[in-house]
């Protein structure tokens, strides 16, 4: 056990060193490589995705309950950040952790986070953030331009005009989308005669002005939570998220979304429905699905509502041009919103709004005396945040050291494990799969072939009968066994995180074809490109093992449903 570093007395001499470059680089270059040897070892540590201690253990660890009051050492907090910290870190950029939106990331990104440490500008104002102020701009133009692909005339007026903002950099998704909603009622509700709009007097004076009896956001099912959030936030309440039932796709169901519509149309007096919002979304967070933008824009110019995308997860495909035509319609926008730690394989966190309109991020542009004002050039003025990190230098790197082309290169090899893990399942037999991936996202469960026949079997019957009271006992028996390998899927997710080799996420989906039950479901997001089809084979191969040890104590339930309640002829 390495021992504790000499008490430091504290003085201001031996502070003021903290604050500055060391005179000779030595000192600083001893420290970052013990640093970066750190990182190195994390990296190339065998054994488990996540660390052998428990939880109890771990907070055994963090347990000091005062503020430390005696200097220590650099060196000897390195040490214990090491072994407290980074060796209890779970290692998301292994090639077998295919569970989350988060995935290996290009070694300079860690580079690119000490040039932000290092310089440490504030990007509300640009005497606090000069050259890195024209990076953020010339970032979101970029992304403008991806999406909204309008004239380089216009491009070539905005791109630096501190009159406007095309965009925002933010500090993740849920920002992005807080931004977008507070523009939404902002144009939902704006100033008239003698109301000063919704900004000034609040939610419940612009209903009345305006006679409805609420605002809603319309979205699909498969709509992300941070919406709910900003309708929290925004004063229009989150029961007025009104989430449309989703296809067998995972995708908005149109004519669902259509009725609703109509039904807010047809209600008169005070009861009226405001549509603040009509929402797409390119890539479901659980299932990579995207809705039908198209559709959608139409809907919401036909309703004078607002068409926001949340293209968190997938607005990035958009630098590779085949994926152009799966999001067609997302010019129509209002606003999109991207994160860059998602498929621009930067490191948390970072996120991305921007706005067809140059113009709409003056809906919420505020100012002050001492910093931010009126005639200043601070991007602070167009952001609901305050204080930022000079963030976007990674995604504007990223760009130019991957460039399209490489990131078309990382999407072929995320679409190509897509597709392996899919037929490695279905090649399996014990294993059904519940979605076609639109973007790097497959669902699945663990069936045993038997059951998963079985079921086949009964569906079959099921369309065949004319017997109402037939089918009902069909549907009942599926529903049972539904039920049993829901808890089959919960337990073997359980026990592969405790076998802790590989790594995939959970969910529970009613837009299976299943509908409306609801049915859990395993989820792999291949993007790492550091998995390949060998380990792909040997992730299935874990589950199938694990899968079919646990089944044992499923079976027998499963037989009584399928022997004692059979409805075969």
């Amino acid at each position: 056990m390495r021992k504790r570093g000499k008490k430091i007395e504290a003085n201001l001499e031996y502070l003021r060193k903290l604050f500055i470059m060391p005179d000779s680089p030595d000192k600083f270059i001893e420290f970052g490589h013990e640093l970066l040897e750190m990182i190195h070892d994390f990296f190339k540590e065998k054994g488990g995705i996540h660390s052998s201690i428990t939880l109890p253990e771990l907070s055994r660890i963090f347990n000091q309950t005062a503020v430390p009051s005696d200097p220590q050492l650099i060196k000897d907090v390195l040490y214990e950040i090491k072994t407290k910290v980074t060796a209890h870190s779970v290692k998301v950029g292994n090639p077998y952790y295919v569970g989350h939106m988060i995935s290996a990331i290009p070694y300079f990104m860690i580079l690119l986070e000490m040039i932000i440490a290092a310089l440490n500008q504030n990007q509300v104002k640009i005497e606090t953030a000069k050259a890195s102020s024209f990076v953020e701009r010339e970032l979101v133009a970029w992304f403008h331009r991806l999406i909204f692909n309008k004239s380089e005339s216009y491009y070539q007026k905005h791109i630096q005009n501190p009159k406007i903002a095309l965009g925002n950099v933010t500090s993740d998704g849920t920002i992005s989308n807080l931004t977008a909603f507070t523009v939404a009622r902002e144009k939902a509700f704006p100033p008239d005669g003698d109301f000063a709009g919704v900004r000034e007097e609040g939610v419940q004076r612009a209903l009345k002005h305006y006679g409805y009896s609420r605002g809603v956001i319309l979205v699909s099912a498969r709509g992300h939570y941070s919406i709910k959030k900003a309708a929290n936030l925004l004063g229009l309440g989150e029961e007025n998220v009104v989430c449309i039932p989703a296809d067998l796709n995972h995708r908005i169901d149109i004519d669902r979304l259509y009725q609703k519509v109509k039904s807010f149309r047809r209600e008169k007096g005070r009861r009226r429905t405001k549509i603040v919002s009509i929402v797409g979304i390119a890539g479901t967070t659980e299932t990579g699905n995207i809705d039908d933008l198209t559709r959608l824009g139409e809907i919401a110019r036909e309703v004078g509502a607002y068409f926001h995308v949340d293209a968190c997860w997938g607005g990035s495909a958009l630098l590779v041009d085949e994926y152009s035509s799966s999001l067609k319609g997302i010019e129509k926008a209002d606003s999109v919103s991207i994160d860059a730690h998602k498929l621009l394989y930067c490191p948390m966190a970072m996120g991305l709004i921007l706005f067809r309109n140059e113009r709409d991020l003056n809906t919420i542009k505020q100012t002050s005396q001492y910093v931010i004002r009126r005639d200043s050039v601070d991007t602070g003025r167009f952001t609901i945040e305050g204080s930022r990190p000079f963030a976007c230098l990674k995604p504007w790197a990223a760009l130019k050291i991957i460039g399209r082309q490489g990131y078309g290169l990382l999407f072929k090899s995320a679409r190509e494990n897509s597709k392996s893990l899919k037929e490695i399942l279905e090649r399996s037999g014990n294993f059904e799969t519940l979605n076609t991936p639109e973007l790097f996202i497959l669902i699945y469960r663990f069936i045993p072939r038997a059951v998963r026949e079985q079921i086949q079997e009964w569906r079959k019957q099921k369309k065949a009968t004319r017997d109402k009271t037939r089918a009902k006992e069909i549907e009942r028996n599926i529903r049972k066994v539904n039920h049993i390998i829901n808890g089959l899927n919960i337990k073997l997710h359980k026990a592969l995180r405790r076998d802790d080799t590989t790594f995939v996420s959970r969910t529970k989906l009613e837009s299976t074809l299943y509908r409306p039950q609801n049915i859990v479901v395993l989820r792999a997001v291949l993007i790492n490109p550091l998995t390949n089809n060998a380990i792909l084979n040997e992730i299935v191969e874990t589950q199938n093992r694990i899968g079919m040890k646990i089944w044992k104590e499923f079976e027998s339930a499963y037989l009584k449903v399928a022997t004692g309640n059979s409805v075969n002829p």
